[in-house]
């Protein structure tokens, strides 16, 4: 199954945490067709989540590598620390996309990869 380009994805999952009062802005646009995709969740209690790509070897069947599937980069780190992470994954592939939630609970609606 062919993925979803990645402008779609993001167009609908902020449509999706809208439609949740889940506060989330797209901070950076990457390559419309096939371009990363992070989302960084801060907690607004000084932690910050992160979370990247998942790698093709974590993903469960053959049919999932159509589905855009997460793992996590950091968890319950400082905003700066999540910060700099993004300037280097930024350094290494320019073309990604960053969303940013803004939720005490840390909720993002991701699929995450088993691993």
């Amino acid at each position: 199954m062919p993925r979803l380009r990645s402008d779609f994805w993001v167009s609908a999952h902020l449509r999706r945490l809208n439609d949740l009062a889940i506060p989330a802005v797209l901070r950076r646009r990457g390559a419309a067709e096939a371009g990363a995709i992070f989302v960084k969740v801060d907690r607004l209690d000084g932690t910050a989540d992160l979370y990247g790509p998942a790698p093709q070897s974590l993903m469960a069947e053959p049919d999932d590598l159509g589905e855009r599937r997460f793992t996590p980069v950091q968890q319950g780190a400082s905003p700066p620390d999540v910060e700099e992470r993004l300037s280097r994954e930024i350094r290494y592939d320019s073309d990604l996309w960053i969303i940013e939630i803004d939720d005490r609970e840390g909720r993002h609606f991701l699929d995450l990869a088993e691993g």
